[in-house]
């Protein structure tokens, strides 16, 4: 058997499956599509992250594949429905890099809160001293909207309350006793944006919440209220956002994500990549960083390990 891993993942992972079957790295991490229809002809397991799309072409040249690999949550960048067809089965790691994403989304809230890139930057660019210029505010006695209330959703309003916030949420397939035993309260989508201070997003992309922050429910938000989207970019109207921030109508936007961020196979090759919003000193913006940490890398290892030796019964 073969295993081709076409991103930078735990490097257990390529440790332990190579004492079952041959194992190859490919050379470019991550791979693009057509390096990996060169490569995945032969190959039986493929383990990778995000980049690039497994699509219906990619699927029907891989004649051996048994196993997809993802070593993060989403998988809306797999053809789950041609994989199901020939037979594959797709792993991935739900619930992993959940303190690794809620610690970020609040890195980026106090980001925002307390300016800190731009002052950083008027420091050591600029060459300033003014802490007059960047006056903040605390999280404290703010409330915090949480649209999708599950592993990373709670452990963000877990997050919240040590810093005092007052928690609400929205998460359509959870029971009442989870809200309560989360001490949050339980709210409809437009609810949420009413009344929070800060909203976080961690939600699949899907028909349903593609385009949910628009200018129509933007306008239904607080005046100077915070974005943070560590989910998927598409969730977010890049176009719409970029007019509340440059008219004041949001405070902030802090994002992990962008919209065309698998464009021409991801952005690691250069790809032409702008937005409007990279104008916007109050728009703060990470390379889907959410579960990039020594500790989530090795967790989800671990995972995708016992996952695909028991798909495959090795031992």
């Amino acid at each position: 058997m073969k295993c081709l891993i076409i991103d930078k993942v735990y490097a257990g992972i390529a440790e332990e499956l190579s004492k079952y079957m041959e194992v190859k790295t490919a050379e470019n991490l991550p791979s693009t599509k057509d390096q990996l229809l060169a490569e995945i002809g032969d190959v039986d397991v493929l383990i990778m992250r995000v980049d690039p799309k497994i699509d219906q072409e990619i699927i029907d040249a891989a004649k051996n594949l048994k196993v997809i690999g993802v070593c993060s949550v989403g998988l809306n960048h797999i053809d789950m429905d041609t994989a199901k067809e020939k037979g594959i089965q797709v792993i991935n790691a739900p619930g992993l890099n959940g303190n690794a994403v809620a610690e970020l989304t609040i890195a980026k809230m106090l980001d925002i809160a307390r300016h800190t890139i731009p002052a950083c930057y008027d420091v050591k660019v600029n060459k300033n001293w003014d802490k007059y210029k960047f006056v903040g505010s605390e999280l404290r006695g703010k409330t915090l909207g949480v649209l999708g209330f599950g592993r990373i959703g709670q452990r963000v309003g877990e997050l919240g309350r040590a810093f005092l916030m007052n928690v609400v949420a929205y998460d359509p397939y959870l029971p009442a006793h989870v809200f309560e035993e989360q001490k949050a309260t339980s709210m409809t989508i437009d609810e949420v944006l009413k009344v929070s201070d800060y909203v976080t997003i961690h939600m699949p992309l899907t028909d349903e919440t593609k385009n949910l922050f628009n200018a129509k429910s933007i306008a239904e938000m607080k005046d100077g209220a915070v974005v943070l989207n560590m989910a998927r970019g598409g969730i977010v109207n890049e176009k719409d956002m970029y007019e509340a921030l440059k008219s004041g109508k949001l405070g902030g936007y802090g994002s992990d994500v962008m919209e065309n961020e698998l464009a021409a196979g991801g952005l690691t090759e250069g790809a032409g990549f702008d937005s409007p919003l990279f104008e916007c000193d109050n728009f703060i913006v990470t390379p889907h960083l959410g579960a990039q940490t020594v500790d989530a890398s090795r967790d989800i290892g671990a995972h995708i390990i016992a996952k695909v030796k028991e798909a495959l019964s090795l031992t």
